[in-house]
């Protein structure tokens, strides 16, 4: 098979956007008032994707691990800020629980497939190792927050049954034990359905962008197995990180629940005071 790439111009993502009309007209017709959004959704991606795509062509150039590394802590740090900032409620001190969850899933499964198993050389190349990382918080960050939502909507529902277990003399961890498995299955659910259904009915972003670059189908799959086993192993250390995090919060050394530490900001002030306190007492520690 001979090995072709057809680039891009910008008259041709002009002619892709032209698709999103399908959105538009359906929003409109349905009034279901999402083209605003979309519209907002859409510009955002589009800069935001030009804007990378020059600074990675930029650190690609350098080859310095400082700036590389530098590169993954502000990744890690923005997929942190955006699995707290898509929960219902909050606590404080959430923003750095998810911040510590993330940066170690990743980081421990990243570092893992980069020695372990492509063995890059060096270990910092930004070929492999920023998209690679890219891949497993994307997937994190989502586990992380449907499990962190999960787990507190269920602490508050089942707040009567909890606090009877403790008050007959239960431990805070049998109190809290469904709530915690039920928000690993739960974050979970989103990687098991992909991987089940992965090579019969969807073709991943990974195996695609390597065929369309022209390699080879069977080892851009290859690649595809690697980084779906990387994305399941991260999503479940981060969350079961993250629900550990919220359950020493939620749940103090004397085997009380503290819903009065749980809160559902109502809007930016209120939710910019609950994360500066966690920010606070993290730093007074």
């Amino acid at each position: 098979m001979t090995s072709t790439y057809v680039s891009l111009s910008v008259v041709d993502l002009v002619l892709a956007s032209l698709l999103l009309a399908i959105n538009f007209a359906l929003s409109f017709a349905l009034r279901l008032r999402l083209g605003m959004p979309l519209l907002v959704a859409s510009v955002r991606m589009t800069v935001q994707l030009l804007v990378i795509g020059r600074v990675l062509k930029w650190i690609f150039a350098l080859d310095r691990p400082l700036v590389i590394l530098a590169l993954a802590v502000v990744m890690s740090t923005l997929a942190g800020v955006a699995a707290a900032g898509r929960t219902s409620r909050r606590f404080a001190g959430i923003y750095w629980d998810s911040l510590v969850s993330v940066l170690g899933s990743s980081f421990v499964i990243t570092g893992f497939a980069l020695f372990g198993i492509l063995r890059v050389e060096p270990w910092y190349e930004p070929q492999y190792l920023v998209p690679l990382l890219g891949m497993v918080l994307g997937n994190t960050l989502s586990g992380i927050s449907l499990a962190t939502d999960r787990f507190m909507e269920g602490i508050s529902d089942r707040r009567d049954s909890i606090e009877t277990l403790l008050a007959l003399g239960g431990t805070r961890w049998e109190a809290a034990l469904g709530e915690v498995q039920g928000a690993m299955r739960t974050g979970m659910i989103p990687t098991l359905n992909s991987m089940a259904v992965m090579g019969l009915v969807s073709l991943p972003g990974m195996t695609t962008g390597q065929i369309l670059a022209g390699a080879a189908p069977g080892e851009a799959v290859r690649y595809q197995i690697v980084i779906m086993f990387m994305i399941a192993s991260a999503t479940a250390l981060g969350i079961l990180g993250m629900v550990l995090l919220a359950f020493r919060t939620l749940f103090d050394k004397r085997h009380r629940l503290r819903l009065d530490r749980l809160a559902e900001p109502k809007d930016a002030a209120s939710l910019l005071r609950i994360a500066s306190r966690g920010w606070t007492s993290k730093l007074r520690r």
